[in-house]
């Protein structure tokens, strides 16, 4: 029994020995939007450990585990008031859990095919849920400095994406309505990671279709898009 033991302990001796510090790491990313994870105390440049996405310090909107970089496990994506969306699994590559959307919801989606009462329709899905999942998209904006004056109060910007058969982004345009005024900005998507380019596309009957989605966003102070 003794022999057991020191071996017992000898193996968390090991084991320790080889885990690597951490340090938390914060960072503004959005008007809202507070990042914590920990990195490698090694490699500041690596996640390693948990990960929380903070909106205006009340909310997670996203919350999982890094290692070594990589996202695993489970993670969970909830909406700007809290509300839980969407639990991915990193590391089995599955979809556990979508929240249902309902009308008050800002996304709509429209294929270009005539539907009937029969055919049976899913919409494309984003990896990151219908709040977190679309920040990347927004950021890509930014109000140019000749229409910073707009009236906020009389405006809205309309994003309009469209999700190939493929699952895969294919344009990212905004058209900005205020009063008589409209205008549409066509974002370069070459600056959006990869996996920000990736959905599960829309089906219909079973077959994947394109998709366009359009998501109503606001202006900010700064000129950024919310919703």
């Amino acid at each position: 029994m003794k022999n057991i033991t020191l071996l017992i302990f000898a193996l968390l001796f090991v084991k320790t020995g080889f885990a690597q510090e951490t340090v938390e790491r914060s960072r503004q990313t959005g008007r809202h939007i507070t990042e914590k994870l920990r990195v490698l105390k090694s490699d500041k440049s690596t996640r390693q450990g948990l990960c929380q996405v903070i909106y205006d310090k009340k909310y997670a909107i996203a919350s999982g585990q890094f290692d070594h970089d990589v996202k695993v496990g489970i993670w969970h994506f909830y909406g700007s008031d809290g509300q839980l969306l969407q639990n991915y699994d990193y590391t089995t590559k599955e979809l556990t859990y979508e929240a249902p959307e309902d009308t008050l919801s800002n996304l709509r989606y429209f294929v270009d095919k005539q539907l009937t009462d029969s055919d049976k329709t899913t919409k494309p899905l984003k990896i990151g849920g219908r709040y977190y999942g679309f920040l990347p998209y927004l950021k890509l904006f930014r109000l140019p400095g000749n229409l910073m004056d707009i009236n906020r109060a009389v405006s809205v910007a309309v994003c309009e994406l469209l999700v190939s058969p493929y699952g895969r982004l294919a344009y990212l345009k905004v058209t900005l309505y205020s009063g008589n005024f409209s205008k549409t900005f066509n974002l370069n998507i070459d600056l959006l990671s990869e996996e920000d380019k990736v959905f599960v596309p829309a089906t219909v009957n079973n077959e994947p279709i394109g998709c366009r989605i359009m998501l109503r966003a606001y202006i900010e102070d700064d000129g950024t898009l919310g919703f």
